[in-house]
């Protein structure tokens, strides 16, 4: 059986998920439950834990960025609730028009 989700670092807040999944989903990883509050795409990050607005999203063992609102455990981390905290803008629409 595949992996859904994986841990990359030990010290990561987040997961990697390796499969599309589907909202209400229930995922066990090393006897910890995850019930998953939205649909998933490969690829995408789910809270391992809660994360406090401000509080660093941690990936590979390093800071991606930071919370923009307080995100609960098996909650879809991305740019919607996230920032980067090294460019002003990681989306490609906020290029559109510079030039």
């Amino acid at each position: 059986m595949t992996a859904k989700l994986v841990t990359l670092h030990a010290n990561d807040n987040v997961l990697i998920c390796c499969q599309q999944l589907e909202a209400s989903e229930q995922i066990s990883i090393n006897g910890q439950d995850y019930e998953l509050l939205e649909a998933i795409d490969l690829g995408h990050k789910v809270a391992k834990a809660s994360i406090n607005k401000g509080e660093q999203i941690i990936r590979y063992g390093v800071p991606i960025g930071s919370a923009t609102q307080n995100i609960n455990v098996g909650e879809h981390v991305h740019i919607h609730n996230m920032k980067s905290d090294y460019i002003p803008s990681h989306t490609r629409q906020s290029r559109v028009g510079e030039q």
